[in-house]
């Protein structure tokens, strides 16, 4: 199976996701079987994960669309001398925060040649599958190539494992004699400086309430100046707000609410974002952390400093930021996990 076949397949993927996405399946064409079954296993998704919403999934199946393009994957792949003998298993085992999570684990091994070894999420069991299908009827090699367990993992070269820090230790000692990449919990910060436009807070909003906030790259903290505005802050993001009429949502943020006054934390919210003065990075679901800053310098070696619990920055500030605001859950193919180079991993295996 060479490598002009892997990524036919996968540009193929791309093509049939944009259709669907874009609501363009001619009835009368073999897709519209596919986006059948693509229909049913959103719908699983979504009945088994009641964090999932279509419209989540569609956002992500449409930004993969965009991603797997011949342009896009020669151009990430360029620098590459895949081995096309003897690939290697590599088991992932994937998170399931937010829908497809893993996917681009999954497609970095299979586009260098090797075969993957699944182990998914329960909390998203449904949406991998199709692809593997998609790609399998795509190209049959690929059978041979993808295989999904639910038992516990043997009979693999290498490990690509994305958990929490408590299972992170688990990994470490559990594969520790073999190749592997261990990620752990990070998360994502924008500094502000009280300058930025309307329009540059609205798009903040997509990247703190995207996927309700579950993922490593979603905003969870903002570093702002002294005598920061937070109500022109809340004023952009109020487009927002019907985000409070999710059950799971509203029950998380009435209980962070209760919990903050109790305590007698001071606390800023709107209706549907509590925002709390705090060290840490992880804040809990609906609730948003800051911080103040007086030296833009200072921040700026913190934030290297503790760069192991970043995943990525959003500013306004050039010398600061990964990111333009509303880019977060828009990652490119090279923008890795952890800023640990998938590929530069499985080319050495």
């Amino acid at each position: 199976m060479n490598l002009n076949s892997r990524k036919q397949a996968f540009i193929n993927l791309g093509n049939f996701l944009n259709k669907y996405t874009s609501q363009n399946i001619d009835a009368a064409t073999e897709e519209k079987s596919q986006a059948d079954l693509l229909n049913q296993a959103i719908l699983n998704a979504i009945t088994h994960n009641k964090w999932f919403t279509k419209e989540d999934i569609i956002y992500n199946l449409k930004h993969w669309s965009n991603l797997l393009t011949t342009e896009n994957i020669n151009t990430w792949i360029k620098d590459y001398n895949f081995k096309e003998e003897n690939p290697k298993t590599v088991a992932i085992i994937m998170a399931g925060n937010v829908p497809l999570v893993g996917f681009h684990d999954f497609l970095s091994v299979l586009i260098s040649g090797h075969k993957t070894l699944v182990k998914q999420s329960s909390k998203d069991q449904h949406l991998l599958p199709f692809i593997a299908q998609f790609l399998i009827e795509e190209n049959k090699n690929f059978k041979s190539r993808i295989e999904f367990t639910e038992e516990k993992l043997t009979d693999f070269d290498a490990v690509i494992a994305t958990g929490s820090n408590n299972t992170a230790r688990y990994f470490e000692y559990y594969f520790a004699k073999r190749p592997n990449i261990i990620r752990k919990n990070r998360n994502s910060v924008a500094v502000l400086t009280g300058e930025e436009s309307p329009e540059e807070l609205k798009a903040l909003g997509e990247d703190i309430f995207r996927f309700y906030g579950l993922g490593c790259r979603n905003i969870s903290k903002i570093f702002v100046p002294e005598n920061y505005d937070f109500d022109k802050f809340f004023t952009a993001i109020y487009d927002w707000n019907p985000i409070i009429n999710s059950h799971k949502y509203a029950n998380n943020y009435d209980y962070n609410k209760a919990v903050y006054l109790m305590s007698e934390f001071k606390i800023l919210e709107n209706g549907f974002l509590i925002l709390k003065e705090d060290t840490a990075y992880a804040s809990p679901i609906a609730c948003l952390f800051y911080e103040y800053y007086e030296d833009i310098n200072n921040l700026k070696e913190k934030l290297n400093q503790d760069k192991n619990q970043i995943q990525c920055v959003v500013s306004s500030l050039e010398e600061i930021s990964d990111l333009d605001f509303g880019k977060t859950q828009l990652p490119n193919l090279t923008d890795y996990a952890d800023g640990i180079n998938t590929l530069d991993f499985l080319i050495k295996i």
